[in-house]
């Protein structure tokens, strides 16, 4: 899971280890690289989209998939105008959580993620 906001970060982090998930997190898209060239091992990159430090989460996403195919990816962002949202439309395949959201939807959204739904 990739999040700047510290307490956002630990908040879902907890929510999605009381959901039976192991997680690892990341406070940044170059903290998050680190760990995928390091082989540090995950099914779902879970990633806001908007991130200081050069790098959006739509560019982490095509940087692990080029190095890691077929990794699922879930984006989650507060705002509705970003990198992957275009016109009030979603790149095709992808999926999007709005903040804020509720347990039950994390849970909904991250199980479509890793059985592989589209958007």
């Amino acid at each position: 899971m990739v999040e700047d906001d510290t307490l956002v970060r630990e908040f879902v982090a907890a929510q999605l280890r009381s959901l039976g998930y192991k997680t690892v997190s990341a406070a940044d898209a170059r903290a998050a690289m680190v760990m995928v060239e390091n082989g540090q091992p995950f099914d779902l990159l879970f990633t806001d989209v908007i991130m200081p430090g050069g790098m959006t989460g739509r560019q982490l996403a095509d940087e692990t998939t080029k190095r890691r195919p077929g990794i699922k990816v879930l984006y989650t962002s507060g705002y509705t105008d970003n990198a992957i949202v275009h016109h009030g439309r979603l790149d095709p395949g992808v999926l999007l959580l709005t903040k804020p959201y509720r347990k039950s939807r994390l849970a909904k959204m991250v199980r479509l993620a890793l059985e592989g739904e589209g958007a």
